[in-house]
Parts: C-alpha cells; structure tokens; sequence
C-alpha cells in the first residue's frame, strides 16, 4: 500500500508541475537538480535569471557596418533570447582603448568583443592567419575553411590560452589596395613609405622597404591628413567613402593583395560564455551566424554604388597596381609567411592546414568561379 500511494503521489506531482509551466508558473524544486531518467524526457525549464554583458569594439563608435554589426548581434541575442541577455556595446575608446580590447576580454573587463584577428599579431602570431592572407582565400573559400574544413577548430585552439572563444564577425569582402598620396609605378616607390596597413599584409610592406603602421580606425584619416602615414589602406569604397580618404589622398588603388577577403570576429571570454545556460550560447552563436553573413551583403551590396561616386562625383583617381609591383608582392608574401612559420610552430600549424585547404579548394574554384568570372560573365 505504501508504494502504490508513493508512486500515486508521484504522478499527481508530475501533473501539477506540468500544470504549473503552462500557465507560466515558476516550478524548479531543489530537488530537481538531478532529475531521475524519466524526468530528463519532461520539457527543459528555462530559468529566469538575466545576464548583462558589456562588448569592447575596435571601431570608432558610429562607424557603419563595423560598428552596426556589433549592434546588430546585441539587438538579436536581446530578441532571441527575449531579454534574458542583453549586450551594452562600446566603441574603440569609450571604454578601453580600440586595440586593447582582445586584452579586455580576455582578464574578463569585458565579455564580448568585435574585432579583427591581425590587431593580436603581436601577441599571438598566429592570429592574423584567421582574418586574412596576402593573395590568399576569399570570402566564400575562408568560409569553408573555418565552417567545414577545420580551421575553426584551430582557431578556438589558438585562443584558449587566453581564455577567449572565437566566432566569426563578418567579411569585407575583396578590398581595395588602399589610398596613397604618391604614384605606384615600381617597387621602389615603395621605399619609405609610410602606411597603414595591419597584419600580414604589414609586413610584407616592410619587405618591400616602407614601414608599416598599425593604428585603431579613428585615427587614420587625421594621420593621413597631417602626413604622420602617406598611404593607408581600409576596406573598400563604401568604407572609404564614408571615412572621407578622398579628401586627404590622391590616389585609390586597386586590387586588394594583402586582404582578398577578411574574416572578422567576434571573441567571448570563455569563463562568462560557459556560465551561460546552453540555450543562451547558442542564441549568441546563432547572431554570430547571422550578423557574419550580413557584413558581407552590406559591403557587396554598396561598394559599387559607393566606387561610381568616388569617380563620377569627386573625380577620384582610381589606379591598378602595375603587374610587376603585385608579382614583387607576391614574392615578399611568401617570404614573410616563411619567415614567420618558421620561428613559431603555432603559426607553421595554422599556415600548413590554411594552405592545404587552399590548393584543395583551388581546383574545384578553377573550374567554377575563375572561369565563370574570365568566360560566362565577361562581357557583362
């Protein structure tokens, strides 16, 4: 008798708590915290507790796209998870300086930041090969890479020594050369000039004589403008535009070597990410999704627009870099990545599946989009 009135006192438990979760009843009794197997079959319950996290950016606070995708995974994690999370976003300097942010994140100041992976160079070198290669990947093939081919793995690999998860946080797409106050025509008017220019990209600059220079994205046009840098290089003409480089450089070169497609990223202290519930992380991995596949149909979307009014509207003189100063670059690409690889392993190990993933992907690209772009698509 005594079990036949327990196990009826069971179920008429069950019913009220069941009973109590449609109406919207708190039910979390202390003793359900390891439920018994046949509870783990009842509907998960989600807690109430509210969690406020504050995002560091590298950007200048209204600059668009940039700026607006770290707004937009704030605004998306804060409607998805229907307020249970909700993401405060600063600005390069509002709260901490732009390029100490990876630094922020990581001693937990902060527990989200937006950046890009090469501003870590000097401290992590392997870091600048997850947001972009001179002559490497683009857009779609960096993709692939980190989703499907590895390389997400091994870039959460890199970052776990300093407590940091990554996500990606958009591309820009294939960029332009940059902005310069003199004329390319050789390599050797590459000597000695001064250019922003971060990453790999940098030092392969340096190889070729000039100095590279790294500075947060505020900066650049008053550096340009008072002749502290001569050339600088950003993203592409939608940026460009909005940044005002028209006004301070001569001239606008094109292709972007140094970055063919650049990843950036969202990266989360890993203490603050693991006390989240789990349908919280992955909200934030959702947004992240979502917010990387909308930088680069923003940019891909405005950057032609953005072009014909640098030329038809303020007479910017657009230039391609001569065939003989890209095959010079390309040999001091190469270079620089030995270089490098050679006096760290993490980065050799990052390099070798980054290079391997890129031959194996060629061969299908060769067929597919080169040909598609130099053939079928030509005469449009």
């Amino acid at each position: 008798m005594k079990e036949q009135s327990r196990r009826n006192f069971l179920k008429t438990s069950i019913k009220a708590g069941a009973a109590s979760l449609a109406i919207g009843t708190p039910f979390l009794a202390a003793g359900c915290q390891n439920p018994s197997p046949s509870a783990a079959e009842a509907p998960n319950v989600v807690t109430a507790k509210k969690f406020q996290w504050k995002m560091l950016t590298t950007w200048p606070p209204t600059l668009p796209v940039l700026q607006d995708a770290a707004k937009l995974l704030a605004k998306l994690v804060r409607q998805m998870s229907n307020g249970q999370l909700e993401i405060q976003v600063y600005g390069g300097g509002e709260l901490v300086p732009a390029l100490e942010a990876f630094d922020a994140v990581s001693q937990g100041i902060a527990e989200i930041g937006h950046g890009a992976s090469y501003y870590w160079s000097g401290k992590v070198p392997a870091a600048q090969f997850f947001a972009a290669v001179p002559f490497g990947m683009n857009p779609q093939q960096l993709n692939s890479w980190l989703i499907s081919g590895g390389g997400m793995e091994l870039w959460e690999k890199v970052y776990a020594p300093f407590n940091l998860l990554p996500l990606q946080g958009g591309n820009t797409g294939i960029q332009m050369g940059g902005w310069f106050n003199k004329e390319i025509n050789t390599t050797d008017d590459l000597k000695g000039l001064k250019m922003r220019i971060p990453g790999l990209g940098g030092k392969v600059i340096t190889k070729a004589g000039g100095s590279a220079i790294l500075s947060a994205g505020g900066e650049i046009y008053t550096n340009l403008e008072r002749g502290v840098i001569d050339a600088t290089e950003w993203i592409g003409p939608y940026h460009d535009y909005m940044m005002g480089f028209y006004k301070v450089a001569k001239f606008y070169y094109y292709p972007g070597w140094h970055e063919p497609g650049t990843n950036f990223e969202f990266f989360i202290n890993k203490g603050a990410f693991q006390q989240l519930p789990s349908d919280l992380q992955e909200i934030v991995r959702s947004a992240a999704a979502r917010t990387n596949l909308w930088v680069l149909s923003e940019f891909e979307a405005k950057n032609n627009i953005y072009l014909k009014k640098l030329i038809d509207e303020e007479n910017v003189d657009l230039r391609q870099f001569p065939k003989e100063v890209i095959d010079q670059l390309r040999i001091y690409s190469n270079e620089v990545i030995k270089e490098i690889t050679e006096k760290d392993p993490q980065s050799r190990e990052v390099s070798t599946a980054y290079t391997n993933f890129r031959k194996q992907i060629s061969k299908w690209s060769d067929i597919s989009e080169k040909l598609y772009y130099s053939v079928i698509a030509g005469d449009t």
